[in-house]
């Protein structure tokens, strides 16, 4: 396929420092087994050309559960047990560094990430410090998941939102994700025979996830629906996304040139601070802080912190520390319109419901302060409706 047969228009690329380039497992798989360097040689090009201008680039790839199947000689399975895929990518982990070592001079840098990594603050800044001095020392950062150790599920949620979460914490200044198709579509091309491509989106509204399908290729877990997603955590971050298709050898050769054949994703317009983004998209602990309509108004019309006094229950066993969604409860029923880190656990939440703030010492022996979760720790879900976070 050459660039020619791409449906979407030329656009020039805005000027980036650094990037994150995230490439599925439909790029790297060997007809769903094994790895391939057929398409990995063009993106590696791009990255080494970008290189060599004086940007940066950290790459998320999938990849290792292909490569592990290939390493014991077996068949895909659909509904395979967690731990056969865990240990799958535990054997193709090696065989996916070692591809992309392969393909570059400068050293390449293997970081797996797990869900507390992006849970926890400390090692989510830690995690931080560490790509930003490796890219400092001019190493290839190549980040998957740490699926071997994963014990909720085998995924964070899927590598598109991995990327977008990286490139918030490297501060980058684009997410490129390279895929099997050409760019965003109004439905499936590959079913739908009217599908007109997209080649800018300025705002993602419900109406563009609507048109987004489930399904991805059989050789990885994310489809567009996961690409969307990357692109409005990206988005909200102030970051541009870019989606094409890594297949084409031309496109991808265009991208060192500062041209795009694919979809544009605009980033918002104000730039979300950095803990902020990290309280919408970190990863939730099991559990929820129940709160009332009192409470609702306050954190949401007075940017209050929620008080003990506006909390009803606590559902759930989490600790001190843990990401929690915050759960407005009226005649409406039940749903979601905060995320925070909780000052208390669980237990403690619901000895202290309904009760004063000076009361908490004398309730539970114990002070961490008057406040279930402080205003700094807490962000409000969308009013749309859609959540950024995972």
């Amino acid at each position: 396929m050459s660039q020619a047969d791409s449906p979407f228009i030329e656009q020039t690329l805005p000027q980036w420092r650094r990037a994150v380039l995230k490439v599925g497992s439909s790029l790297l798989a060997a007809q769903g087994e094994g790895l391939s360097t057929r398409h990995a040689l063009g993106l590696a090009r791009f990255v080494a050309d970008s290189l060599a201008a004086g940007r940066e680039v950290v790459i998320v790839s999938s990849g290792a559960v292909a490569a592990g199947r290939a390493v014991i000689h077996r068949k895909s399975e659909s509904g395979a047990a967690m731990a056969e895929r865990q240990a799958l990518a535990a054997l193709g982990q090696a065989q996916l560094i070692g591809l992309w070592q392969g393909l570059f001079e400068r050293p390449v840098a293997q970081v797996l990430l797990t869900h507390d990594d992006l849970r926890n603050r400390r090692r989510y800044l830690n995690a931080r410090a560490t790509l930003n001095e490796l890219l400092a020392l001019g190493a290839l950062p190549v980040i998957n998941e740490n699926d071997t150790v994963s014990v909720d599920e085998l995924k964070l949620g899927d590598n598109d939102n991995l990327a977008a979460v990286i490139a918030a914490l490297v501060d980058a200044d684009a997410l490129f994700i390279a895929t099997d198709i050409d760019g965003f579509y109004t439905a499936n091309p590959r079913t739908h025979a009217g599908a007109k491509p997209i080649d800018e989106v300025e705002a993602l509204t419900p109406e563009f996830f609507a048109m987004a399908g489930d399904a991805g290729s059989s050789s990885g877990t994310g489809g567009m629906r996961t690409k969307l997603e990357a692109a409005a955590k990206a988005a909200a971050a102030g970051i541009e996304t870019f989606l094409f298709n890594g297949t084409n050898a031309d496109v991808v050769s265009s991208l060192a040139q500062g041209r795009l054949r694919g979809t544009r994703f605009r980033p918002a317009q104000n730039r979300i601070a950095a803990r902020k983004y990290w309280l919408r998209n970190v990863p939730l602990e099991s559990g929820s802080i129940i709160v009332d309509a009192g409470a609702a108004r306050a954190m949401g019309e007075k940017g209050a912190s929620l008080l003990p006094g506006g909390v009803v229950t606590a559902e759930g066993d989490f600790r001190r520390g843990d990401m929690i969604e915050v759960r407005l409860r009226d005649e409406q029923g039940d749903r979601g319109i905060a995320r925070g880190v909780s000052q208390y656990s669980a237990v403690d939440i619901r000895r202290i419901a309904r009760r004063h703030s000076r009361d908490i010492e004398a309730v539970l022996g114990y002070n961490y302060g008057g406040n279930v979760i402080h205003r700094d720790d807490l962000v409000l879900l969308s009013p749309t409706g859609i959540s950024f976070g995972t």
